[in-house]
């Protein structure tokens, strides 16, 4: 309902601006943001990361149709202003002209303001898209799996930090350009994105496109439900299936019958991916002499061992882990043991003492206490574990 009260000098309206739609699409976008960005950097959470990142893109093809079809002031062409309008808007921002004339001309987003939401809306966009080419090309999982190599996923998720701290960049001034409008004016914008309303300074009759937009509650229950739907069906398997539950499942990895009883006889067997074919080719020519123990393996054994560490080495590329090691441990090294790897230092020289010391690991090579699909050999980033 409008409503209006007279002053001596203003007369103020009370108007819905925002449909329920655009509000629930604009605060469980900063939602999903906000968990993105909480769980990117750990690779423990990449699920969630995941799911936040599909959330985000799903909001985003939300509003790209409500732009579109929604009410009055959500619609793009309704704060489509052009250059000249935004100028004149930022250079008359702290004058009198300014405060006498900007509500009454922009109910909605003002041309500052449209800007903003045009260029965070296209930021969003590309980070999500370079989201799922990360996703399918480091992770060969989602919609660009098997399709995207290992060395363009990492550039793409180069390219995909750089737009996320941009977006925070861009979201930041947008922030602070909504508390000065809200200073300038004596009125609150992030209330009006909560409950729809905002009071104006001039007559509901005095401009054609002041009005009270529909509701549309319907359409943001239909929003929300698919929201809490999606939710429920992407984390299903940690309810339905025995723990522990593996969120991304990797590739089924060439095994060997000799290879788990020659190598599983002290240690896990670990896959050949995990280190370099000249590695496995010393070790094995150096069998007597392994971490002073004697191997004692006859030569036929020997021979099948090294054919299949040799196919199947870290050059091999079939997992992450591999083509990192691979890409990780110069030419001119021959490492013996994963634990002196380039890499599989730098992904675990964050890890507390008290980790190693934990009774369910006791020394580094023991991968299974924190890699769930260790004896898998694929090394799933969000297979991991630490024990507590």
């Amino acid at each position: 309902m409008l409503n209006t009260t007279e002053t001596s000098t203003i007369e103020t309206s009370t108007i819905r601006i925002w449909d329920l739609p655009t509000r629930l699409f604009h605060w469980l976008l900063v939602f999903a943001f906000i968990l993105a960005w909480l769980s990117q950097g750990d690779d423990r959470y990449l699920d969630i990361h995941v799911f936040s990142g599909y959330l985000f893109l799903g909001l985003l093809l939300f509003r790209l149709i409500w732009g579109i079809v929604g009410s009055h002031y959500a619609r793009f062409s309704h704060f489509a202003f052009g250059w000249a309008k935004v100028w004149h808007y930022l250079k008359t921002l702290f004058t009198q002209q300014h405060s006498r004339k900007a509500r009454i001309h922009f109910f909605g987003h003002n041309p500052a303001g449209s800007w903003a939401v045009f260029l965070i809306l296209g930021l969003s966009l590309i980070v999500s898209l370079t989201g799922l080419l990360t996703l399918g090309g480091e992770e060969q999982h989602g919609l660009f799996a098997g399709v995207i190599n290992f060395a363009l996923g990492n550039t793409f998720h180069w390219w995909h930090n750089i737009i996320a701290w941009l977006m925070l960049c861009f979201i930041g001034i947008h922030i602070l350009g909504v508390l000065i409008e809200s200073r300038l004016h004596h009125e609150n914008l992030v209330k009006a994105m909560i409950t729809g309303f905002k009071v104006t300074n001039t007559s509901f009759k005095a401009t054609s496109t002041s009005f009270n937009v529909p509701r549309h509650g319907l359409i943001a229950a239909a929003l929300l439900l698919t929201v809490i739907a999606g939710t429920l069906n992407y984390f299903k398997g940690y309810f339905q299936q025995e723990q522990p539950y593996l969120p991304f499942v990797g590739p089924d990895l060439p095994d060997n019958a000799s290879w788990r009883e020659a190598c599983g006889e002290c240690h896990l067997a670990y896959h050949p991916t995990l280190l370099p074919a000249r590695s496995w080719q010393r070790m094995l020519t150096e069998q007597h002499d392994h971490f002073e123990e004697d191997l004692d393996l006859d030569e036929e054994t020997v021979t099948k061992l090294h054919h299949f560490a040799i196919k199947n080495a870290a050059e091999s590329m079939l997992t992450e882990a591999a083509w990192k090691i691979n890409h990780s441990t110069p030419l001119e090294q021959s490492p013996l043991r994963i634990t002196k790897t380039s890499y599989w230092i730098e992904q675990h020289q964050n890890i507390d003492n008290n980790i190693w010391q934990h009774p369910d690991v006791n020394f580094q090579g023991n991968c299974g206490a924190c890699h769930l699909d260790a004896e898998r050999g694929t090394f799933e980033d969000a297979a991991m574990h630490l024990p507590f």
